[in-house]
């Protein structure tokens, strides 16, 4: 009888691991298809910005006075290009965006300048670093729970799961973040268990990529802190010293950076933050974060309401399998696992969950609560794995726990679907970027089209370049200036004009303005 369980377990282990590469494999192909269909929206032309190595007077003065320029002229401020070095991508974001941090900007950088400019290369160098989140997430198991099937597991689960899709394919620090948080806990888990020299300085290094990947990386390193401390108990001992050491060494070469960030504030960058939100929006907010581990539809706060009332039966039994998940992990495990799980998911959650709730604030967004949901899907591998294989499970609970471990994989792979023939998604601000496309569409379709605006050349005017035709010609003026139009084009439109260009083209021009939207007009010469 023992050696027929024995015998089931392995088969139970191999048709998991058979399971599981499919996924990888359906995971690693939603990272890289339709990579470039989605609008390249404000968060991202601002990391291009970066990435070019010119700062916004710059751009702004250059592009701002009237002249004819092509989508060639203006996508000059979104790639590399000979007129600016490495120094000057570290000079912009030092001045005008500290809170970024370089690595990332550095490193995508180089890898536009190996591959070429588009936004499927600059998209493609964080699919491709999301992809080392697999091999740090199996070897953080190996070293958390000694179960090579956990991680496995784990792989599966995070493969399919929405949220790390999502910022896979996006031009900014989050998939570098997820691996920063994966390596720096296993190295921690792994120098507290050997206890050498050389494990606590491999630590160190992954503090330094920590820090500077993602500034609320060191909300991460203040949970591992604190996960240190309770483990051995509060007492002075060789791992709290070799701890406090490793970790000093590593604030160390943060602080350079911290003081550029403490003497060139950006208090615009999350002004969005401040809006104050009521109690109910706060605790539906949460729910939407969570549940977008596993399920995420696309629905964004501007959708109708029947659709998140529709969703509300799902979201609920994602949060239940969460809640579930952390309560079975901490009365199975050791202190040293549970323990470390709970650390990292409070690391940054508890912290944004006083910010939100306290003060009213909403700061809580998918992309800062990564840490957060990695924990929660440490929990849920761990819970799976454990009802699905082990063998005092009886066989009805083995047959009821992969039916829901099946459903939530199925969630995570329709997700994926419907996030990769999306031509925007929820993270992308639709309630300000939908018509975008339509937009482009319109200017493009004329022989030879003339793009007039007034309005801010970043976000909104590099967003829409990377959406019109490169036959589309543009003048951008300054505000209360208005442009020489000259002769030859066969469609002329404005884009978020202003009051002063409006009633500037009709008089100066004696032409009338057709509106077509909201955002667009196209100017109609008077016969």
């Amino acid at each position: 009888m023992k050696k027929q369980l024995s015998q089931n377990w392995i088969i139970s282990k191999s048709w998991l691991r058979f399971l599981i590469i499919i996924l990888l494999v359906i995971g690693v192909f939603f990272r890289f298809v339709n990579i470039d269909k989605r609008i390249y929206w404000g968060d991202e032309v601002f990391s291009s910005l970066r990435i070019s190595g010119y700062m916004q007077p710059e751009m702004i003065e250059q592009l701002s006075n009237g002249r004819l320029i092509s989508i060639k002229d203006l996508q000059k401020y979104q790639y590399p290009n000979p007129e600016k070095d490495t120094i000057d991508t570290i000079k912009g974001v030092v001045l005008e965006d500290s809170q970024i941090l370089p690595l990332y900007i550095l490193m995508a950088r180089f890898w536009v300048e190996l591959f070429g400019n588009s936004v499927a290369v600059t998209r493609s160098f964080s699919a491709f670093i999301s992809l080392l989140t697999f091999p740090c997430l199996y070897w953080l198991c190996q070293e958390l729970f000694k179960s090579s099937l956990i991680g496995w597991i784990a792989i599966g689960l995070v493969a399919v799961s929405p949220v790390h899709v999502v910022y896979a394919q996006e031009a900014r620090a989050y998939s570098l973040w997820i691996v920063a948080i994966l390596i720096s806990s296993l190295a921690l888990l792994r120098a507290m268990r050997l206890k050498t020299k050389v494990s606590w300085c491999i630590y160190t290094a992954t503090l330094v990529l920590g820090f500077y990947s993602h500034i609320l990386f060191t909300f991460v390193a203040l949970a591992q802190g604190i996960y240190v401390v309770a483990i051995e108990r509060f007492r002075f001992s060789k791992i709290s010293i070799s701890y406090l050491l490793s970790s000093f060494a590593g604030f160390i070469t943060f602080v350079p950076w911290l003081w550029i960030i403490i003497t060139n504030p950006q208090p615009e960058a999350v002004t969005w933050a401040n809006i104050k939100q009521p109690l109910f929006s706060s605790v539906a907010r949460w729910a939407g974060i969570f549940s977008r581990t596993f399920l995420d539809l696309g629905i964004s706060p501007s959708d109708p309401g029947k659709l998140k009332i529709a969703l509300i039966p799902f979201i609920l039994i994602i949060l239940a399998i969460i809640s579930y998940s952390i309560y079975f992990l901490c009365r199975r495990t050791s202190k040293e696992v549970w323990l470390f799980v709970l650390t990292l998911i409070g690391s940054i959650g508890l912290p944004l969950l006083v910010v939100d709730f306290v003060f009213q604030k909403r700061y809580a967004t998918s992309r800062y609560t990564l840490p957060s949901v990695l924990g929660i899907q440490l929990a849920v591998a761990y819970l799976f794995t454990t009802k699905l294989t082990s063998i005092y499970t009886k066989i009805w609970q083995k047959k009821l726990w992969s039916f829901v471990a099946v459903m939530v994989i199925m969630g995570g792979v329709i997700s994926c679907i419907i996030h990769s023939q999306a031509r925007i998604w929820w993270n992308q601000l639709p309630e300000r970027y939908q018509e975008y496309p339509k937009i482009a569409n319109i200017i493009s379709q004329g022989n030879k089209p003339l793009l007039i605006t007034d309005d801010s050349i970043i976000p909104s005017i590099q967003i829409l370049g990377h959406l019109v035709a490169p036959k589309v010609q543009l003048q951008i003026v300054k505000p209360n200036k208005l442009p020489e139009i000259t002769n030859g084009f066969s469609d002329i439109f404005l884009f978020r004009p202003s009051d002063f260009l409006k009633a500037g083209i009709e008089k100066i021009y004696n032409s009338k303005l057709q509106q077509i939207n909201d955002l667009l007009w196209k100017i109609i010469k008077s016969t």
